[in-house]
């Protein structure tokens, strides 16, 4: 298996159908196998019976369900779990990443360990996109990772470097690319298309992110202070 698409659900009724046709169409412009790996964290709506109706239809697509919601970590995290791929891609479940990055992705990867993205035109609020400088600012100034926009989620990644990764703590999907740095591995950053959800509610904003994500960052500042993997 080549590639593992790692996508996260949460009460996103309105928006799966049309995105996993999406990444099915990009997909199958891909040579080598791929597959999907959708994550139904624990959502209230039809979601989880939305995702195993198309799996019925669509042999490499693949669900796990979450019986509660535990957060996009640990949904990214039972994505990486159950994933066969040589390497991983991520995207939101919501529609906002755009599936068609994905092979440009695979062409940047070189000998990097990680190509992240970066959004290079936010379809956000000016407040999302306002309160999202000042956290790069705080966070670079603790971490010196230059990771210019944490919060997308349009990745590809070596499987393999997943295995030593500290996710079974919440939060740690916005750390991802600085723990990476931290392991010892290669990231790249490049620009990729940002587009508005399909539909549905956004699950964070600026008051559940603040004081939470001071008090991840902090506990990451830690982790790359006393990182000490095995060989």
């Amino acid at each position: 298996m080549l590639l593992s698409v790692v996508i996260p659900f949460l009460n996103e009724e309105a928006s799966a159908g049309a995105l996993l046709q999406e990444v099915r169409q990009v997909l199958e412009g891909i040579p080598g196998a791929c597959e999907v790996v959708a994550v139904d964290d624990g959502s209230t709506d039809g979601t989880g019976l939305l995702l195993d109706e198309r799996a019925r239809s669509w042999d490499r697509l693949r669900v796990v369900h979450h019986p509660q919601r535990r957060g996009q970590t640990a949904a990214l995290a039972s994505g990486f779990l159950a994933a066969n791929g040589e390497l991983v891609a991520t995207l939101d479940g919501d529609g906002q990443s755009d599936p068609a990055d994905i092979p440009r992705l695979l062409e940047e990867r070189g000998d990097f360990d990680m190509i992240t993205g970066i959004r290079a035109r936010r379809r956000d609020t000016f407040v999302r996109r306002a309160s999202s400088r000042i956290a790069f600012r705080v966070r670079d100034a603790v971490l010196h990772d230059g990771i210019v926009d944490t919060g997308c989620s349009t990745r590809v990644m070596r499987r393999e470097c997943l295995r030593f990764l500290p996710l079974q703590f919440r939060g740690m999907h916005r750390f991802l690319p600085a723990l990476f740095q931290i392991a010892g591995y290669r990231v790249k950053q490049v620009p990729v298309n940002h587009r508005p959800r399909f539909g549905g509610q956004p699950k964070y904003g600026v008051g559940n992110r603040a004081f939470v994500g001071l008090m991840d960052l902090m506990a990451v500042s830690w982790m790359r202070r006393r990182w000490a993997p095995p060989k």
